[in-house]
């Protein structure tokens, strides 16, 4: 569906459900011609430097520490809930097992 067409079907749909909808179709509309914003912009880059937007796709140095981070904070909090509270140890090493292929799983997906 083209941009002008986007809009005849945002206006006329404001139109058949009147104002209380208006955010919502507005919301909408500027979503999904954002989407094609950025559909274009990529297809822009792709088509200018394809090195460019192959690493665009992969994870960035933040979002790796970022879960490096939170995979540690929640291995630690996990594990001295367990020590302080439970008396079976052997959910630690599940815990830490599963967070380190989580860790594996999404290294290996951005290389």
């Amino acid at each position: 569906m083209s941009t002008g067409d986007e809009l005849k079907a945002a206006v006329s749909a404001r139109r058949d459900l009147g104002p209380d909808f208006e955010d919502a179709i507005v919301e909408s509309f500027l979503d999904k011609m954002g989407q094609e914003v950025d559909r274009r912009v990529d297809e822009r880059l792709a088509a200018t430097n394809p090195k460019a937007a192959a690493r665009s796709q992969k994870a960035s140095e933040g979002q790796r520490l970022a879960l490096a981070i939170v995979s540690l904070a929640l291995g630690t909090v996990v594990t001295l809930a367990v020590i302080l509270w439970a008396e079976e140890m052997w959910v630690i090493a599940p815990v830490w097992f599963a967070i380190i292929v989580v860790n594996a799983i999404f290294g290996a997906s951005n290389r």
